[in-house]
């Protein structure tokens, strides 16, 4: 109980810097960064000063490494292949070479400029995001192709995991490439484990645990997997994040996606919280008065670099300069991604107290400058671009990167003849179902049909529902659909929502809910019924649909009043 008074005072300190962040609609990593310098050893007032802390706080990389791998699994990568993993990759590697080189011709040691290269080309997806929501703009082209990149330069960030730490060895140069050689080797080595592992045991696992019905225990085989996933790299002499990311890449395949990113969800956040409260508890403001100059011209070599290398880069594949431009400020930015990595140098010791400074001053710099040129980003390209015409923002995006889609929230009887229906149409879905079995099934149907409870707000988030076209719920049960229409009224009124009903009364709650529409299963089918003895009978096909719908539009009354009667 030594240490509550801290933990007390940590969190107290933290939700008001941070609900402060959110109303101010700044990024809330940034406002942890804040808590951080603020319980830090060099700022007046109380320090917070917990070694657990620091260790609990590095499996908040690892946690934020295995989202990332469920996002990125082997198909999805071979998909973005000829697009968004070229320009992903070659926006790290030219960026990491341009800055790296710059910080080298300033004197700076090869491993040290590495490092600095590599935490230059980060941008913040947290950053792009929010800003290109609340501005409207992420369903244009540079905003679409801009977010995906950036968080694919996570993914091409992997392998700094496995070389920064090497670098950190006072070894001769010979024995250095050596070692790197054999740390490159014993990442292939995880991955193959890791791959033979998710294909033959991870399916069967989840699979097993999921029949239980227990968010508990699917909960805890996630926490399982992910951190014997970085105890295994880790005892390889790599880093804990490498493994969180290839187990994410393996369970990534898999149909218990979406429900993995829910369920581990809070942790990842929570410990990414304490991440960026270690970070800022490195910053010594103090520090910046001799180092300002040079924090500086860190801070413009991030935005110019990056800038003009995706925008050159973009420009040869969409051939639209504006679209080049915009997506190059939308890259400027900062990322948190750079600042994990400046730890990671840190505990390294590849990187010094003074270097250090720089480099965290430089990154939170280059945050702020870059939100300010993504929030301007319009009207600063009309002075870029001359002749700007009036379409900006395009939404026509790249083939690769998903657009609108159907959510259907029950695989079941109707929700499998819903699937049917679509697919016939050619219109892109995602379903959802708790059954395992129905998953299974789905899935060898050629459906994209994934586990989960779909009144789970976080599996919501994770299917990203708001950017759904339409939401159709199937499954038995009033309670459960009244829970997804509840969310769906909140988080995304924007999205319409089309409810099975089991009869009138379910209906009308369903409505009052804000369904869209809520047809009664039991009354439907009579109706359907009826129009098919109608039409043998040989009345005219308008006629009849004319006749049920207007039932429909009475609200099922003339149906109601006649049964009310026979009763």
């Amino acid at each position: 109980m030594e240490h509550l008074a801290q933990i007390l005072l940590l969190l107290a300190v933290a939700i008001a810097i941070v609900v402060t962040f959110q109303r101010l609609h700044i990024p809330t990593s940034l406002g942890y960064l804040l808590v951080g310098v603020v319980l830090g050893p060099y700022t007046m007032g109380p320090v917070v000063s917990m070694p657990e802390l620091h260790a609990l706080a590095e499996f908040g990389v690892v946690f934020l490494l295995f989202t990332i791998g469920l996002n990125f699994s082997i198909p999805q990568l071979n998909a973005l292949r000829n697009q968004i993993l070229g320009l992903g990759t070659g926006q790290v590697v030219f960026t990491t070479l341009v800055a790296g080189v710059v910080v080298w011709l300033a004197g700076l040691p090869v491993a040290a400029a590495f490092v600095f290269g590599a935490v230059f080309a980060q941008s913040s997806t947290t950053i792009i995001a929010s800003l290109l929501t609340e501005q409207g703009e992420e369903n244009s082209q540079h905003g679409r192709l801009g977010l995906a990149m950036s968080v694919f330069q996570d993914v091409t960030a992997v392998p700094f995991l496995v070389i920064i730490p090497v670098l950190g060895m006072s070894v001769a140069p010979d024995v250095l490439s050596v070692t790197l050689v054999w740390a490159l080797a014993k990442a292939v080595f995880a991955f193959l484990v890791m791959f033979f592992a998710g294909r033959w045991l991870l399916g069967p696992l989840f699979q097993l645990v999921s029949e239980r019905r227990s968010l508990e225990m699917f909960t805890l085989t996630v926490l399982l997997v992910a951190l014997f996933a970085a105890w295994t790299t880790h005892s390889l002499g790599l880093s804990l994040a490498f493994g969180g990311f290839l187990a994410g890449m393996m369970l990534g395949e898999t149909e218990f996606r979406h429900q993995i990113e829910s369920s581990v969800s809070p942790f990842r956040d929570v410990l990414l919280g304490l991440f960026f409260i270690g970070i800022g508890m490195r910053f010594d403001p103090a520090s910046i008065p001799p180092i300002w100059h040079w924090a500086l011209l860190g801070a413009l070599l991030i935005l110019v670099s990056k800038i003009l290398i995706v925008a050159i880069m973009v420009h040869r594949v969409t051939a639209d300069k504006r679209v080049a431009w915009r997506t190059g400020l939308m890259l400027s930015v900062g990322g948190e991604f750079g600042l994990a990595l400046i730890a990671i140098a840190i505990d390294s010791q590849v990187l010094d107290l003074q270097l250090s400074q720089v480099a965290i001053t430089s990154v939170l710099l280059s945050m702020v400058a870059g939100a300010i040129l993504i929030r301007f980003n319009g009207p600063v390209v009309n002075r870029l671009v001359k002749g700007a015409g009036a379409k900006l923002d395009s939404s026509e995006g790249l083939k690769d990167i998903p657009g609108q889609q159907v959510v259907i929230g029950g695989y079941g009887r109707v929700g499998h003849t819903i699937a049917v229906l679509l697919h016939s149409c050619g219109i892109p879905f995602v379903a959802v179902d708790a059954d395992p079995e129905r998953v299974a099934q789905g899935r060898a149907d050629g459906h994209q049909v994934f586990f989960g409870d779909i009144t789970d707000p976080g599996l919501l988030a994770a299917i990203h529902v708001e950017r759904a076209s339409l939401l159709v719920i199937t499954v038995d049960g009033s309670a459960t659909a009244l829970g997804a229409i509840s969310y769906m009224r909140r988080a995304c009124p924007q999205v319409p929502v089309v409810v099975r009903a089991r009869d009138l009364e379910s209906s009308t709650q369903l409505l009052d809910a804000g369904a869209s529409h809520a047809y009664p299963e039991t009354i439907e089918a009579s109706l359907r019924l009826g129009a098919s003895a109608l039409q043998m009978l040989n009345v005219p096909v308008d006629e009849i649909d004319q006749v049920v719908q207007g039932v429909r539009d009475w609200g099922y009354r003339p149906v109601l009043e006649k049964d009310t009667k026979e009763s």
